[in-house]
């Protein structure tokens, strides 16, 4: 039996196991040495001397074949019973998914190992969009952060904050589910929504669970880090802050609205964005994942509800900046009507250095360059239309622009990123510019 295991290159998939990077053979050649101790010292403690005899019988036969040919089969015959006998036995403790072939086992191995070694990546937002660009990103590295904003107010999540006096799960969950595996029937628990029942309607069992995990726990973040564990994610999700953070946000005619359901309902221009307490601390594990990140990505999503009110957490923008990885904002496809109604990509931009007190927290932004032909006229109705690439108006910025086909396809003329898209655009801009920089050094 074939099996392609990597670059095309067919090899035995018994031989696949032998592959660099599994971190198997190691384990092999421990497991062999303390087989042959324990033996030897069992034939000391019963006094069992049985190599005269097998040298004997080694003598006789070498009266008929070379003594090499003898050894080489000799050592040839042990290592198949030995390296059969560890696979069945790895495989039997191992779960049953993987336990119904050598095959899939080994595919886990190599997977695991090479994204295990994978960049470090932190992905800052909220949102349908954040949890987009994990399920793409996970396919590249198991070294993720997730940094979710905490400013909901609204459905599941508001509810719960307001009646329980938790940081809004509805976002947390989204994350932690799209780094598991989608297959998994714990997975489509954790997102099962209750369609009827008093006090249950319209909550997600996920919701509910972290709810009880951070009463039982003591805060949101070991509620997380136990809600992971059950679901084997790949990465770390992480809230930006654990205080009682609150949006509020100023528009230009200066009337200010608080809550971030009630922001888009204005359908007015916001000048700035605020948080209420003023100075919400980022939790510290944020902030060390982002000083040694080798890739940061912010957006896509609500940028004034979703990717900016993280920028608002003391020492976020700080840590963005003093950062030496590689820095990327994923522009949204279409305007958000009461949020970014006629904006451009550079409105966009903008948006995210002002509310960073002009820093430069990204190098590159990464856009959408199709649309279907059929684009659904219900966007034209709310009052959405395609973000405008302006050039003109983003060079003088000094921010490169990355240009890609980002958009799913399908029959209805949505628009939706595709999360393979996105996150192999992102990681190629990010190859790109490491070995740029390696060349120039």
């Amino acid at each position: 039996m074939i099996k392609r295991i990597r670059d095309n290159v067919k090899v035995s998939k018994d031989v696949g196991w032998l592959i660099p990077g599994l971190n198997v053979k190691r384990w092999l050649f421990l497991i062999f040495l303390g087989s042959a101790l324990m033996v030897l010292g069992l034939l000391i403690i019963f006094d069992i001397r049985p190599i005269y005899q097998i040298m004997e019988f080694i003598r006789k036969a070498a009266l008929v074949l070379p003594t090499e040919i003898i050894a080489i089969a000799i050592i040839f015959i042990g290592a198949i019973v030995f390296f059969n006998g560890w696979k069945k036995t790895t495989l039997s403790i191992m779960d049953m998914d993987s336990a119904k072939s050598g095959n899939s086992l080994l595919e886990k191995l190599y997977r695991r190992s090479k994204l295990n070694k994978g960049a470090k990546v932190v992905a800052i937002g909220g949102g349908t969009g954040l949890s987009m660009l994990l399920r793409g990103v996970k396919k590249y590295t198991n070294n993720i952060t997730a940094v979710v904003t905490v400013g909901d107010d609204g459905g599941s999540s508001g509810r719960l904050r307001e009646d329980m006096g938790i940081l809004p799960p509805g976002d947390i969950r989204n994350c932690i589910a799209a780094l598991a595996d989608d297959d998994d029937l714990i997975t489509e628990l954790f997102q099962y929504r209750f369609k009827k029942g008093e006090g249950l309607e319209g909550h997600s069992f996920g919701n509910l669970f972290l709810t009880a995990l951070c009463a039982i726990t003591g805060n949101m973040v070991k509620a997380v880090k136990e809600s992971s564990n059950v679901l084997n994610i790949r990465g770390v999700v992480l809230p930006a802050t654990l205080d009682d953070m609150k949006l509020a946000a100023e528009f230009e005619d200066g009337t200010i609205v608080k809550g971030e359901s009630n922001i888009p309902e204005e359908h007015k221009k916001i000048k700035r964005l605020f948080t209420e307490p003023e100075k919400c601390q980022a939790l510290p594990e944020v902030i060390e994942a982002i000083l040694q990140a080798d890739l940061i990505i912010l957006g896509p999503g609500s940028l004034f509800t979703s990717v900016i009110p993280n920028l608002l957490v003391s020492g976020i923008i700080e840590a963005i900046e003093a950062s030496h990885a590689k820095k990327i904002y994923v522009c949204n496809i279409m305007t958000q009507p009461g949020e970014t109604d006629n904006y451009s990509v550079a409105s966009h931009v903008n948006a995210l250095l002002n509310h960073a007190g002009g820093k430069k927290i990204i190098d590159a932004v990464l856009v959408n360059n199709s649309l279907p032909d059929n684009i659904s006229d219900g966007y034209a109705k709310n009052g959405s239309i395609p973000v405008r690439l302006d050039m003109e108006n983003i060079a003088p910025i000094g921010i490169e622009v990355v240009s890609q086909k980002l958009i799913q396809e399908n029959k209805q003329g949505l628009v939706r990123h595709s999360s393979n898209r996105v996150a192999r655009a992102v990681y190629y801009w990010y190859r790109k510019t490491v070995t740029k920089k390696t060349v120039i050094k």
